[in-house]
């Protein structure tokens, strides 16, 4: 596997990229500290917002990220080659949230759906997946990309399934008025940049999803985004969608990072519709590589419209939360056995990258033998208080 340059992971434009995040630091303070990225050098913030969820809750968030003072740690290229060497020494990258629930879409693009729909038929048997791909293609089209989900055309293209047998509960939600939006992982969760991705031992069939996730406050407004890897176990979720939870939310199924981008003059939400996701995959043991996008332009629905279906009068997140926005990427390029797709070997390395947010890089290993997730809520805020960062939330009412 060749690396990739620690430059070649941040921003393209990263002397203009206002980024926030959270790093682990040692000694005295031995916990997790705000940082932000300025021209590309970091600085510790924690004394202006005790959490990343306080500070996004603040109106002045971008002047604070900007210029509150705060100890220099060095370079975000040094955190960034530090995390791909496995230093353990120094700063550590942390996943860039950390009381925000982690919230996630599914079925948001035409092709994914496709895919989505094959497992449930497979009923989690990948040596099946071909043969369903090639009926569905004939008989559903392969471009659902014109019908608007929730339109007149819609219900009625969803009649017609239902009179011949063939509507699926993936479709629902791919074209019907609802949205899927699940929770993905519990905050405090989520892994960094740099660290190991977790499969559940039982699963034989599965795969990453590169994705945009947005940071969304208590008011429902989207203050930034970052890179994020939902792991997904399509042999698990595809004998049944009320096992969405044991193929969803397992140790370290969840990255995102390297940082949240905050929105500014220069990176705007038509930025993130305008992305082009890219995907990496690079086996350790067998040379295996695949290459793939995720072109925001084809989703199915708007990032505005899917934080409507999250939040709002129906549903509150009084400490923000985490959006990932789908993607239209399933790998199905043979790996093992022609006809048998892709699945994952212990050891690839993930690589989802866009020029406006850099790169996200993790290793897969399984969800029982990687690092267990023991630095949850209780824990922050006691070594919170014991740092004397504390600081009285600001209400919003």
């Amino acid at each position: 596997m060749k690396e990739a340059s620690a430059q070649s992971l941040l921003p393209a434009d990263l002397a203009d990229a206002l980024l926030v995040g959270r790093v682990w630091r040692g000694g005295a303070i031995d916990g997790p500290c705000v940082v932000a990225v300025r021209a590309g050098e970091v600085y510790d913030i924690t004394a202006h917002a005790a959490t990343v969820a306080d500070l996004l809750e603040r109106d002045d968030a971008v002047a604070i990220a900007r210029t509150a003072p705060g100890e220099h740690l060095g370079s975000a290229a040094q955190l960034i080659q530090a995390a791909l060497a496995g230093t353990q020494e120094g700063a550590r990258l942390l996943a860039p949230c950390d009381l925000q629930a982690i919230k996630a879409c599914g079925v948001t693009f035409a092709v994914s759906l496709l895919e989505r729909v094959i497992e449930e038929q497979a009923g989690g048997d990948a040596a099946r997946a071909d043969k369903l791909r090639a009926d569905l293609l004939a008989t559903i089209g392969a471009d659902l990309s014109s019908i608007k989900p929730g339109s007149p055309d819609a219900d009625k293209l969803k009649q017609e399934f239902i009179s011949r047998g063939a509507w699926s509960q993936y479709m629902e939600v791919g074209i019907g008025p609802y949205a899927e939006v699940f929770s993905k992982s519990q905050p405090m969760s989520a892994v960094g940049f740099g660290a190991d991705v977790g499969l559940h031992p039982d699963s034989k069939w599965n795969n990453p999803e590169p994705e945009i996730v947005l940071a969304v406050n208590s008011r429902g407004t989207v203050v930034g985004a970052a890179l994020g890897n939902d792991v997904n176990l399509r042999d698990i979720e595809g004998r049944s969608a009320l096992l969405l939870g044991k193929a969803k939310d397992n140790n370290g199924s969840c990255a995102i990072g390297p940082f949240i981008r905050l929105f500014d003059e220069r990176f705007t939400l038509d930025t993130v519709r305008n992305a082009e996701v890219r995907l990496t995959i690079e086996g350790a043991d067998d040379d295996f590589v695949l290459e793939g996008a995720s072109m925001m332009r084809q989703i199915s629905r708007d990032p505005l419209d899917l934080v409507a279906q999250t939040c709002g009068k129906h549903h509150q997140y009084p400490d923000g939360f985490m959006l990932f926005l789908g993607t239209m990427f399933s790998p199905i390029k043979d790996r093992d056995s022609a006809g048998g797709g892709f699945t994952h070997h212990l050891g690839d390395r993930v690589t989802i990258a866009t020029p406006a947010l850099g790169g996200l890089v993790n290793h897969v290993q399984r969800s029982d033998r990687i690092a267990p997730w023991t630095f949850g809520v209780r824990a922050l805020y006691g070594n919170l208080a014991r740092r004397g960062v504390l600081q009285p939330s600001t209400e919003t009412k």
